[in-house]
């Protein structure tokens, strides 16, 4: 089975991205909203440790592809001239987003992982990180596909907010012209879920790699294309949106093509938000811990520096502090 690895990423510090960000927000009359605040594009340099822990521990990846806006990260250059070279592919947003150019330039990665099931040369079977997003240790492809199923990671729960009295909070809520701006992770997934014709509850995911298969996602939009116009179209992130990888993984669970297996686990670093012993107590307890696989580190720039320090000196310790040939490729 060929399985490719799709990473998004973008440079906010780039002067050309945060021009036509500033142009966009200027020419709709906007101040600049959470779902435009810089750290949502700063890099940290994530896709470092991103690309770095997929070579080291998937090697296996027939490719990989960077989804981005006119930028090429830095790595990619130190990897020049390396077997590795060949394996990338730096995808373009105006790629992807063919026949809905009018979508572009677009800010919000709901809208851009809605179009990543059409990057060209793509694998069927692939699976999808956040540039913040790394491997810990070895993994396998049954890790991701196995049985001829997609593996999901996550557990099941009630869908919240849709009974009568939600309904009829909502419809006041519309009658008094309040709209609803919060872009909440867990309402995009019940939503999502919905969509897949899940009602009542909802698969739950971590926020770790996604596995996903292009042929599901391509039925599902050649079924509803409206929501792929739709989904696609917000040039920034909105409450109204779904999250494709988890209408994917419903659809894989809804015809029986999914397996759960929730032995691998994600451990998920917020320096800004969480305390420094409890970052420090992550970090040990997945030191100790062999199914913990990933880990997700959420806006590293915004970190105490102390604190961002040592979350770098882990990831450098536990997936490598800069790029080394193996043994066979330096033969």
């Amino acid at each position: 089975m060929n399985i490719d690895a799709v990473i998004t990423w973008v440079d906010g510090a780039d002067p050309a991205h945060r021009q036509r960000l500033d142009a966009y927000l200027t020419g709709i009359g906007q101040s600049r909203p959470p779902s435009a605040e810089r750290t949502r594009f700063n890099d940290a340099g994530e896709i470092d440790w991103c690309i770095r822990s997929i070579l080291r521990f998937a090697p296996w990846f027939r490719r990989i592809h960077i989804v981005t806006d006119g930028q090429k990260p830095r790595i990619l250059e130190r990897l020049a001239g390396t077997p590795h070279a060949e394996r990338f592919r730096v995808v373009d947003h105006a790629q992807i987003f063919r026949g809905h150019e009018q979508a572009l330039p677009t800010f919000n990665s709901r809208s851009i992982i809605t179009m990543l099931w059409r990057i060209e040369d793509l694998a069927e079977h692939f699976v999808y990180f956040n540039d913040d997003m790394f491997l810990l240790r070895e993994v396998a492809p049954e890790d991701f596909f196995r049985e001829g199923r997609v593996v999901q990671r996550g557990y099941w729960r009630q869908q919240a907010g849709h009974g009568a009295f939600a309904r009829l909070a909502s419809w006041i809520k519309r009658k008094r012209g309040v709209v609803e701006t919060r872009v909440g992770n867990l309402e995009s997934q019940q939503l999502s879920a919905r969509l897949a014709g899940f009602q009542d509850r909802y698969y739950r995911h971590y926020h770790n790699p996604y596995p996903m298969r292009c042929s599901t996602l391509q039925a599902f939009f050649a079924e509803h294309p409206e929501l792929l116009e739709k989904n696609a179209g917000y040039r920034l992130r909105s409450s109204e949106q779904f999250k494709t990888e988890v209408v994917a993984s419903h659809l894989e669970l809804a015809s029986d093509n999914a397996l759960v297996d929730n032995r691998l686990h994600v451990v998920q670093l917020k320096p800004s938000e969480q305390l420094p012993m409890r970052v420090r107590r992550k970090m040990r307890k997945a030191d100790a811990d062999p199914n913990a696989a990933f880990v997700c580190v959420q806006s590293l720039e915004m970190a105490p520096a102390g604190v961002q320090q040592e979350i770098v000196e882990w990831l450098d310790r536990r997936i490598g502090a800069k790029f080394e040939r193996t043994s066979r490729e330096s033969a």
